[in-house]
This record gives C-alpha cells, sequence and structure tokens, in this order.
C-alpha cells in the first residue's frame, strides 16, 4: 500500500493499529497495512499509551516494555500479569488527540489594544530581564503561543527583535535543498558507475577523466574541473553558475577551440566520470562532438561516493591551499584559474617519481594541448601553494 503523507490519522487506523498489536504485528508490517510510516506509527503507540496499576506495584516494570511495540496489548501472559500494563487503547488515542486538534486551532482574537499590552510585556521581559519567551507566554496570558510570538517577531510586529534573542542569532538558518539541481535518473539509465566499470573492464581502460565542481561563494561563479587520472594532470574552466546550461556553454566553447587546433575532445578525453551535479545533466554536450557525433563516453557516481573518484578530490586538496573552503570566485578571470592550476600541476609528486603533473601529460600529448588547456609550466623554485598566490593573480598585474 502507497504510504500516505500529511493525513491525519483516523479513528480506524487507530483501531487497526490497536488490532494488529493484539495479534503482536511490527510496526513496519502495522505501516504497510495502514498505509503510514512506520515511525508515524511507532510515535503514535508511544504516544498514546494508557498505564493501569498493577496489584504488585513493588515489582519493577516488564523489561518487555523498553522495547518494541512498548505495549502489552499482544502480550500472552498479560491476563495473569499482576505488575503495571501499559496498554494501547485506540478510543483514548483518539480522544486525545481530538482535545489536542482542538486545543492547536482554538486561539484567542487579539484587539490592538491586547497586541501592545503583549508586546510591552515581551519587550520587558526580554530587553529589561532577559527571559525566554517561554518562560514569559507561560507566566502572563499574552493571547499568543510561544511559536506565534517567535513568528511575530521574525516578521517585525514586535518591539523585540530576533537580536534580543541570544539563543536565535546562534542557529544559521536549515540549508533550503529543495532547489538543489541533482542529475535526474532518466538520464543517468545506462551511465551509471555499475556501467562504469562493465565498461573499463569490456575495454581495459586504466585511466580516465575525472570532472567535478569546485564551490565558491553560495550562488556565485564556480570552477568545472578535470583531472587525467594516469598523471593528475587538471585544469579547469570558470562558470557563471552552477547550471547545466552553463556547464555545456563552456564546454561546447573547449571543444571549438581544439578544434581549431586540429585536436578532437574525444581524442584527449574519451571517458569521463563525475558525480551527480546537475551542472552535468546535459550529458550530450559532453558526449557529442560539434556535429551532434558521438565522441566521448559519460558516467555517474553513486551518490554521495566521492570515494569513486578519488584523484580529482585529491587534486582539490592542492587548489585549496590556495583557495580555501569560502574564497569568493566572483572577481576571478579564466586567466586566474589558469594560472592557479598552472602552479597545481607543477608540484613534483611522488607517485610520478618526482616529476610534475606538466611534465608527464607534456610528455604524452605534447606542449602545445597543455597551452590549450591554459597550462604553463611554473618553475620548481617559484611554484607557490598558499594563498598569497592569490596577490599574485593576472587580473591584479
Amino acid at each position: 500500500m502507497t504510504t500516505q503523507k500529511n493525513k491525519h490519522m483516523t479513528l480506524n487506523d487507530r483501531i487497526e493499529i490497536e488490532d494488529c498489536l493484539r495479534h503482536c504485528m511490527t510496526f513496519k508490517a502495522i505501516g504497510t497495512r495502514i498505509g503510514k510510516d512506520q515511525t508515524t506509527v511507532s510515535k503514535e503507540v508511544k504516544k498514546h499509551i494508557s498505564v493501569s496499576k498493577g496489584y504488585d506495584s513493588e515489582k519493577p516494570l516488564c523489561e518487555l516494555l523498553l522495547r518494541a511495540p512498548y505495549v502489552c496489548n499482544g502480550c500472552q501472559r498479560r491476563r495473569n500479569c499482576r505488575i503495571e500494563k501499559h496498554m494501547y487503547r485506540a478510543r483514548n488515542a483518539y480522544s486525545e488527540y481530538r482535545d489536542v486538534l482542538v486545543d492547536s486551532r482554538t486561539g484567542v482574537a487579539l484587539n490592538k489594544e491586547a497586541f501592545y499590552r503583549a508586546d510591552e510585556i515581551l519587550y520587558d521581559g526580554v530587553k529589561n530581564k532577559g527571559q525566554h519567551i517561554y518562560h514569559i507566554v507561560q507566566t502572563h496570558n499574552l493571547g499568543m503561543s510561544v511559536s506565534s510570538v517567535y513568528r511575530n517577531i521574525s516578521k517585525g510586529y514586535l518591539s523585540v527583535s530576533k537580536m534580543d534573542l541570544p539563543r536565535a542569532v546562534k542557529f544559521k538558518p536549515r540549508k533550503d535543498n529543495s532547489s538543489s539541481e541533482y542529475v535526474p535518473a532518466a538520464v543517468k539509465n545506462g551511465h551509471l558507475y555499475s556501467d562504469f566499470l562493465d565498461y573499463i573492464e569490456e575495454h581495459g581502460i586504466e585511466d580516465w577523466v575525472e570532472m567535478d565542481t569546485v564551490i565558491g561563494r553560495p550562488g556565485g561563479k564556480v570552477i568545472m574541473t578535470f583531472d587525467f587520472t594516469d598523471f593528475n594532470f587538471m585544469f579547469g574552466l570558470l562558470l557563471e553558475n552552477k547550471s547545466a546550461a552553463e556547464a555545456s556553454v563552456k564546454i561546447t566553447a573547449l571543444k571549438a577551440h581544439l578544434n581549431e587546433s586540429g585536436i578532437s575532445f574525444g581524442d584527449v578525453m574519451p571517458l569521463l566520470l563525475t558525480d551527480n551535479g546537475g551542472e552535468f545533466s546535459n550529458i550530450n554536450s559532453f558526449m557529442n562532438n560539434c556535429n551532434g557525433e558521438k565522441e566521448t563516453e559519460l558516467f555517474f557516481c553513486e551518490p554521495y561516493r566521492s570515494s569513486e573518484k578519488p584523484r580529482v578530490e585529491k587534486n582539490h586538496t592542492l587548489f585549496r591551499d590556495i583557495c580555501p573552503k569560502g574564497t569568493s570566485f566572483d572577481s576571478f578571470t579564466q586567466e586566474d584559474v589558469d594560472f592557479i592550476f598552472s602552479h597545481v600541476n607543477s608540484i613534483k609528486r611522488k607517485k610520478l617519481h618526482k616529476k610534475t603533473p606538466y611534465e608527464m601529460f607534456s610528455f604524452t600529448y605534447g606542449g602545445v594541448l597543455a597551452r590549450l588547456l591554459g597550462i604553463i609550466p611554473i618553475p620548481a623554485e617559484e611554484v607557490c601553494q598558499s594563498p598569497s598566490l592569490l596577490k599574485r593573480l593576472p587580473r591584479l598585474r
């Protein structure tokens, strides 16, 4: 049965729960039966437990009540048990629910005088006495609930502001992930990480290009990075925003730039592996050439599995040595990004036998391609791996 969300539990639902508890069914089974989540059923039972004193009050509480289902409804020894019993009664639970519902919907209509009086009491309690809102509401008959007071403060209707509430200003607002963009499941069909593993095994591939996006200021410019796993050679494209449309524009421009020099994007990067960021959702812009013909394979890692593309993640730590988290990229130019990655690619690596990623890449593909990707060699003694490099960016010269 499909789980019903945002639906109040009815008397029939509660009667069904009581019957299921009598037959020793689990919360999960009960939830499936009435179309509710098992957590909802668990909360309902624990919230509406009716306690009856036993004949032997000196005996401790039954250990079975400390774990699910927390009640004695289905216990076979209930009739002869002489200690305290915990029962779930559907009609009692529904009656308690109705009482709470009626109370929550019964408000006091405040007139102007009553509202101003409440404002004065709140101002005096918070500003002059440092009292908590809950304490003030419970002490005085304001005609407003605690949540209503906080809501009126947030809207600026009262003389008290959020800055007057010490605890309120300590907490950051919750992140709203509802607008976060991810690659739709339909787009990833045939491009999953399991498909990637099958592909490299079938074709005997050991190296590929891993992609990711480095975030600067939230809502600002971002950098789409490309890491050649065989050399740890990395370059980046500066994007105006973290969107699929912007990523498509920049990757198409890169392909055209390479084509002008007679180099095919697919020959350089025949296999791409990336995460589920929405900026990668237009897969055709990555996979197809300027004529719409397929030249590159693209696959996606499993969600929240950065370990499936470890090389680009590792190289990001070198980038973050220069641009710590929180650094805004809004004033960056593509030339600035190329300059930073030129320093990153000029660091000697133990894995590369004391060679730099630039040296290994240019030996394999040639220095021309490296320069087309914006990367130039930096003398070893001039390599800078700290935020001080940001003071020497090309746009500041």
